[in-house]
């Protein structure tokens, strides 16, 4: 039997609100399991940290209108429960790799809804998308208003054993897929099959919304618009966030910077603080690329960047939210 953490987190300090929740408990009691991704504190939880705030904006643009929310790989539900408060949805789905997972992360949104009778809260096991897939007939898909990704891009070590790992930046390297060299390169294998997949699955004015570390340049990031037809892919948010012992990916990047990969981009966080400085979460995608330039001549690469972590310096990196749509809806 694996092992099992509760861990209590108070819902309005996660979500950042003043108000009393609605639609989740005051106080979620999430169970964890060994083989899943554990939430750190709230600035090392990159959905709190940044993929809320993008979500606080949808409702913001198109209030109530979010009835369905689906969670690709979404480990223990949290990023559901948070979705419900901020949404209302009526229809919560999540996925996973791993069968033991999906069962607990629907057992932890269910247990923690005000009144789950009137959500349909439902989980499947597999890859990306090929659990939610019509075997006969596309168009009889699970389709979504907003589906939220935050897929992992680091190849998974010949020793490290996938059903064990906790972190949630690995990902089993070799795929049948036919990726694009450049995609491949910066890491992003996962974020384009999910986005090139995306329109079977998205309602009429759906959205993708995916989380990437900003460790990868801007017009890289943009570059999957060039491999997948039909679809619009936005800047919507932009963050930055120190690196933090509790899950360290500098190691990872610099790991991956040996074999070829990158290139990966770190900065000090003086640097970071000065640059995004006055930019209020609106208006944050929209000045990405200003920003990023302004932060040209900061650049460290993920090898230098781990010298320092290990020395004692502050290093952080910027992270991108992508907000994908469909062009012939």
């Amino acid at each position: 039997m694996a092992d099992v953490i509760y861990q209590k987190i108070n819902t309005s300090e996660y979500l950042n609100i003043k108000s009393k929740p609605v639609h989740v408990k005051e106080q979620l009691e999430i169970k964890i399991l060994d083989n899943s991704f554990l939430p750190g504190a709230k600035d090392d939880d990159w959905f709190a940290h940044s993929a809320l705030p993008a979500l606080k904006l949808i409702e913001k643009e198109r209030p109530g209108e979010i009835k369905s929310f689906l969670s690709i790989g979404s480990g223990p539900g949290l990023d559901v429960l948070a979705s419900a408060e901020v949404f209302g949805s009526k229809k919560l789905v999540l996925t996973d790799l791993h069968e033991n997972i999906v069962e607990s992360g629907v057992q932890n949104v269910k247990a923690n809804l005000l009144e789950p009778e009137k959500v349909e809260v439902n989980g499947y096991t597999g890859d990306i998308f090929e659990p939610l897939r019509s075997r006969t007939n596309s168009n009889e898909n699970q389709r979504f208003d907003i589906i939220y990704e935050n897929l992992p891009n680091i190849p998974l070590a010949e020793n490290e054993d996938i059903n064990k790992l906790r972190s949630s930046s690995r990902c089993l390297e070799k795929r049948s897929e036919d990726i694009p060299k450049e995609i491949k390169d910066a890491l992003l294998d996962l974020h384009y099959l999910a986005i090139k997949q995306v329109h079977e699955f998205l309602n009429k004015n759906g959205a993708l919304i995916s989380l990437i570390s900003g460790v990868i340049p801007i017009d890289t990031i943009k570059s999957l618009e060039k491999y997948i037809d039909g679809v619009k892919i936005d800047i919507y948010y932009y963050n930055w966030n120190i690196q933090t012992s509790f899950y360290s990916v500098i190691n990872d990047y610099a790991k991956q910077e040996e074999h070829g990969y990158g290139p990966f981009i770190f900065y000090r966080e003086n640097d970071l603080k000065k640059a995004f400085e006055g930019v209020s979460d609106s208006e944050s995608g929209k000045k990405a690329r200003d920003i990023e330039k302004s932060l040209a001549d900061k650049r460290i690469t993920a090898t230098e960047a781990l010298k320092r972590f290990n020395q004692g310096e502050n290093i952080g990196y910027t992270i991108t939210i992508l907000k994908t749509t469909i062009i012939d809806q």
